[in-house]
């Protein structure tokens, strides 16, 4: 069995480190900022904890992470307390955290400079997907790396896709999220409509979303919309961090996405009205702000 560790004990990371141990079967040493949740995370699973990322990835197999951004990707990966300061040649760094394709191809350079993969693998699925293993990886690096890791991802995710080379999988993400911004702003304007038209929404959603209008987000997240309670999902600040890792992206590329940033806008204003950690199907409260214009 390949000696395994975790960095990163967040909403996410948290669950997705305990199915690595329950159902992987790994024995897992977890790093966390904050001792305090690696040490109810090891009470929970068992394993140990480590000081530091170095100390966590010492000689391991496998190391992965799941952290808040770029900087922070590099600050446990890199210099004499990183991951890659321990970990044995011929190991492999999976990332899940959601950044840029520019780090992580920094990153799988910095990696392979030290005889070590760099795979990254952002996942789609919110808190609920990591909580029930069932989350979605795009993953981006060494083929031969990621065939190797792939059983373990299996213990955490339901789909899981190789997207080619280094930051494909942070590519994917991207897109990922741009397509979710469009989704749950017509979801918003659809039940808010509904709710004006005097509709039963209910009954309209059990209707629509088994046609073409069917999405993820109309099954998950339209009864929380029509209740006005955000709390159950992906927040705001974080999808706008996400959301701006997509513009500086397209300005390197070309893409055009105006209704991403229209949408982007918006959001900025869920923060004004307090709502920076609702989730993102906050969107309609700002629809039935007649203050805030479109």
């Amino acid at each position: 069995m390949a000696k395994v560790a975790w960095i990163g004990l967040g909403v996410m990371g948290y669950p997705m480190a305990g199915h690595l141990k329950t159902r992987g079967g790994y024995d897992v040493t977890v790093y966390n900022r904050n001792p305090a949740k690696a040490a109810s995370w090891t009470k929970q699973h068992g394993g140990a904890s480590a000081p530091t990322p170095a100390a966590a990835a010492r000689d391991c197999d496998f190391v992965f992470a799941c952290v808040g951004n770029d900087d922070d990707l590099r600050s446990v990966t890199s210099g004499p307390e990183g991951a890659f300061a321990t970990m044995k040649p011929g190991a492999i760094f999976v990332d899940h955290t959601t950044a840029s394709a520019r780090v992580a191809r920094e990153l799988a350079g910095a990696a392979s400079a030290r005889g070590l993969s760099f795979l990254d693998c952002p996942v789609s699925g919110g808190q609920a997907g990591a909580e029930n293993g069932v989350l979605t990886v795009m993953a981006g690096g060494d083929r031969a790396a990621f065939d190797r890791v792939e059983p373990a991802l299996r213990s955490y995710a339901r789909t899981i896709q190789y997207m080619g080379a280094s930051g494909s999988g942070q590519l994917a993400k991207m897109a990922n999220q741009i397509a979710i911004a469009g989704l749950v702003q017509g979801l918003a304007e659809a039940i808010q409509f509904a709710e004006h038209a005097g509709l039963d929404v209910a009954a309209l959603i059990a209707t629509i979303s088994k046609g073409a209008a069917q999405s993820w987000q109309m099954e998950n997240r339209w009864q929380p919309m029509h209740a006005g309670k955000f709390e159950f999902g992906f927040a705001v600040d974080w999808m706008r961090k996400d959301l701006a890792i997509c513009f500086e992206e397209a300005e390197s590329n070309g893409a055009r996405l105006p209704a991403t940033r229209l949408i982007d806008r918006y959001y900025k204003q869920v923060q004004g009205m307090g709502g920076s950690r609702w989730d993102t199907s906050s969107l309609i409260a700002r629809l039935d702000d007649t203050a805030l214009e479109d």
